[in-house]
């Protein structure tokens, strides 16, 4: 067999082809089918791109009626789930969903018709923010709440962990954040659950192995991390030291830099514009420590340009709405899983298994 030597990391290797979408890292610039994806978050819903990926085209006002039907008759926890919750709710939020997805059980994509996927496909999606909410709601001592079907899936996300109905201004701006992260090219946990779902397995399986790849600090498990830097720098004068110990110890500036974008992340300038718009003096904070660190960072390391990231004010923005650390993850799960459930149908459609090689670099082995 020929053997090709690519980049650690697989850095720039193209191993498929996609319609879903693309990251032009060079241009700051990504999109969601041919739909700028900072465009369609400052415009439209979660279900309407969560339609557009999974079905090929925004709806109509009466799809996405329709849609959105579909979605509130598959929000209900099974009872296998709701049996489970005490024991579930002591474990880390995105380990909890894993254990209660794998629950559902499915069939394999490879014997599934079309239909069949895109309905296992459109419950684990639905089912996703519900068990989230409901294992945060026991770990509170708290009752888990139904969804309710009159609320769009941001209100509706906020509503299942408080209780209460939310303030526009809150469900506008965690709107537009739940619609920049449904998916973002082939990062590690999209890809995980391509890897999976080209086995032929079925979709609860991918996005499962998905969620443990989605749930490492340096992946989904940022937002919480990056918040905790700016609060930890306290002010803007502290920012230039902060960050020449944090790289002199040899660790990261969570929230800084990106593996594909040459330019500011533009989810990060949409978030930043949210932010903004909601006020405060941690958004005070967060706009002079990010002008801080960045002229910081390029006289440490010249030549690169490093940018504030999208978990970055990610943080900022969830914290304004009334989520607490634990769940910018979950809330980040709850748009990406539509991601990965659209590569999935995706893969699905293509008969090869993903399976490539690794180079033996070990001691010469006896013959």
């Amino acid at each position: 067999m020929t053997e090709t030597m690519v980049p650690p990391g697989l850095k720039g290797v193209v191993v498929t082809t996609t319609e879903l979408g693309d990251v032009r890292g060079e241009e700051g610039f990504f999109h969601y089918r041919q739909h700028s994806a900072v465009e369609l978050a400052r415009t439209r819903s979660l279900e309407d791109v969560w339609f557009l990926l999974h079905r090929g085209r925004l709806p109509s006002p009466a799809e996405l009626d329709a849609f959105r039907a579909e979605v509130a008759a598959a929000r209900a926890l099974p009872t296998a789930v709701v049996d489970l919750l005490p024991a579930l709710a002591g474990l880390p939020p995105l380990a909890g969903l894993r254990t209660a997805l794998s629950l559902l059980g499915g069939r394999p994509v490879y014997d599934a018709s079309v239909e069949e996927r895109a309905a296992d496909a459109l419950r684990v999606c639905a089912l996703t923010p519900t068990v989230l909410a409901a294992l945060h709601r026991v770990r509170s001592g708290l009752d888990p709440l139904a969804p309710r079907d009159d609320l769009d899936a941001a209100a509706n996300w906020l509503w299942v962990l408080h209780g209460r109905l939310p303030d526009d201004e809150h469900v506008a701006a965690l709107r537009r954040y739940l619609v920049a992260t449904v998916d973002h090219g082939f990062n590690a946990s999209t890809f995980t659950a391509r890897v999976v779902a080209s086995t032929g397995a079925d979709v609860v399986s991918a996005v499962v192995a998905a969620l443990g790849a989605f749930s490492g600090p340096l992946h989904g498990g940022a937002p919480d991390r990056a918040l905790a830097a700016l609060e930890e720098i306290g002010t803007p004068e502290r920012a230039p030291a902060w960050v020449r110990a944090q790289l002199a110890a040899g660790g990261r500036v969570m929230g800084f830099g990106h593996a594909v974008y040459r330019t500011e992340d533009p989810r990060s300038v949409l978030l930043r514009e949210t932010a903004l718009a909601l006020g405060g003096p941690l958004v005070e904070l967060a706009v002079d420590v990010e002008q801080r660190v960045v002229q910081t960072l390029t006289e440490l390391k010249p030549g690169r340009r490093l940018h504030a990231n999208v978990e970055y004010y990610a943080g900022v923005v969830m914290s304004l709405c009334g989520l607490e650390p634990s769940l910018f993850t979950p809330t980040f799960a709850t748009s990406r899983v539509v991601g990965w459930t659209a590569n999935v149908l995706e893969q699905a459609t293509d008969p090869r298994i993903i399976r490539p090689s690794a180079r033996y670099v070990g001691p010469e082995p006896r013959r």
